[in-house]
């Protein structure tokens, strides 16, 4: 047993000690069905807190010669798999965790030569009938194993691209690269690893890092394909965890939920674990993050950005093509680069079937507020977004020139190089300037209602406050905007807030670029 040559399971024991512990043990299932095949190669990239280190010190547990871990997983999903007897500790197995090897080191130039002379150690005290002293890497370590005794190896890198983010072009990012290729790219060491499993933040940087691990299959936040569901929790695995602790499940989907993936709500786990703990709903993610990573992207202001910034504040989804980005922390060319990047981060949620992204929730949002608060060229956005909450406060007041005057400046703010008169212009003129009411209603874009489409309707979180439908018209008139409101009944799908309930006429006149409005309280006949 050793530090990184077939280590204990003190790591998972531990976490199976943790007050909260979600099984995401069927995650060594999947990757059974690997080992052996050309698949064994496995690169899994996921924000930071999102539980990518939880899941290495299971898989230690599980596969290393160094521990009996049955009695661990006696009680847990993967004891019922098929496969589960097949590979328990009984595989060679190598753990570095590369960022804490960085961190710690006082000569970071001698840092690889040091961590391989530590390996290589613990290979000559595990194999003391195996002759090293020719071997100058972890690689040759590892063939003159399998050669002297045809056993094979599983292979972990935690935080793998720490030194590529880093280190990008220094002598240190080059003598890495020689690290990987001699782990993964060695034809004859294919046959000593059964399975070789990296992570990281971002995906493979598509330059030079590349050739040394293109033989990887990725399992990204774009698309995680069978392995969604392991990292990161579940709806399914929060919804019960916040029955037990007394947390408002819609409360912490609201803040936590957001990353969609192969069918599954994925919900940041550090977040979602210290609500319940705490029993509050939160910001947690500043605590592990910064707003500067969102400000210090948007400043490049490339061409379109600060447009679709505004549209994806207010609410919206806007297309992102994922294809161009290098996966690297300085090739920033185009907007989509940025937001591919924030994606990778976890500041942006990507939807895979329609190639957009969007502001996940609301504790993510609080950092891009925050963001754009410290910007120059987005002062305007960041006065819209503080007076939010008075308009929502003038609109349940029914003052309709409030609203009028809002809208009038939030609609000259979005539209920027888009048509003014566009009628998404105006719908996100209107998300903009009701951003606040995010914090009390759930905001839906043309509901199906009655007998239509309302175009806006808020839904109040809490009893007491009411309910809002909001219908727009273009060159008409506030009057002819209330009439469809009642002639097409929107108001029958929010039956429970009749008596509660406010219908609020906007009619937008192209040629005078303004805005009148109307707001009048449902009375039930």
């Amino acid at each position: 047993m050793g530090i990184y040559l077939n280590p204990s399971n003190k790591g998972f024991k531990e976490i199976l000690a943790s007050e909260i512990y979600v099984d995401k043990t069927m995650l060594i299932s999947e990757l059974n069905k690997l080992i052996g095949t050309a698949d064994q190669y496995v690169c899994v990239s996921r924000p930071r807190r999102f539980g990518k280190t939880i899941a290495t010190k299971m898989l230690c547990a599980y596969y290393s010669k160094g521990c009996d871990s049955r009695e661990l997983f006696k009680d847990l999903k993967i004891s019922k798999a098929d496969n589960y007897e097949q590979y328990l500790n009984k595989l060679n197995f190598i753990k570095i965790d590369v960022a804490s090897e960085y961190q710690n080191a006082k000569n970071k130039d001698k840092m690889l030569d040091k961590l391989t002379s530590f390996v290589k150690d613990e290979f000559e005290q595990q194999f003391p009938n195996v002759d090293f002293s020719q071997c100058e890497s972890i690689a040759d370590c590892m063939l003159r194993v399998h050669a002297a005794t045809d056993e094979t190896f599983v292979i972990i890198l935690d935080e793998y691209d720490c030194l590529v983010r880093n280190n990008f072009g220094s002598g240190l990012f080059d003598d890495y690269l020689e690290f990987l290729n001699g782990l993964f790219k060695s034809e004859p060491l294919s046959d000593a690893i059964s399975l070789a499993y990296i992570t990281g933040i971002l995906p493979v940087v598509r330059d030079r890092v590349q050739s040394k691990l293109n033989n990887f299959d990725e399992y990204t936040i774009l698309n995680a394909f069978q392995l969604a569901e392991f990292v990161g929790f579940t709806a399914e695995e929060v919804q019960p965890l916040c029955a037990k602790y007394g947390v408002d499940y819609n409360e912490c989907k609201r803040e936590y939920d957001g990353y969609a993936q192969n069918g599954f709500e994925i919900y940041n786990p550090e977040s979602v674990v210290k609500c319940l703990k705490t029993k509050s709903i939160e910001s947690f993610w500043s605590k592990t993050s910064t707003y500067a990573v969102i400000s210090d992207r948007l400043k490049s202001n490339f061409r379109g950005m600060k447009d679709d910034v505004i549209r994806m504040i207010a609410g919206e989804n806007v297309k992102v093509d994922t294809g161009m980005y290098l996966n690297t922390m300085t090739d920033f060319v185009v907007k989509d680069d940025v937001f591919t990047y924030l994606i990778h981060l976890g500041y942006l949620a990507y939807n895979k079937d329609d190639k957009t992204c969007r502001i996940p929730n609301k504790e993510v949002e609080k950092e891009w507020f925050r963001a754009v608060s410290i910007l120059k060229n987005y002062s305007v956005t960041d006065k819209i977004i503080k007076s939010s909450e008075e308009l929502l406060n003038q609109t349940l007041a029914k003052n309709p020139r409030a609203v009028e005057k809002a809208l009038d400046k939030s609609h000259i703010h979005v539209t920027s190089n888009r048509s003014y008169n566009n009628e998404d212009a105006l719908m996100s003129a209107i998300y903009l300037a009701y951003i606040y009411a995010k914090n009390e209603y759930t905001v839906i874009k043309e509901m199906t209602t009655g007998k239509g489409f309302a175009d806006v309707v808020f839904i109040p979180f809490y009893p007491g406050k009411p309910a809002m439908i909001i219908e727009l018209k273009h060159n008409g008139s506030t009057e002819s905007a209330l009439n469809q409101i009642k002639n097409k009944q929107y108001f029958d799908s929010l039956e429970h807030y009749q008596g509660n309930l406010l219908f609020v006429a906007i009619n937008y006149d192209e040629k005078a670029k303004t805005h009148q409005c109307e707001i009048l309280e449902f009375e039930k006949e």
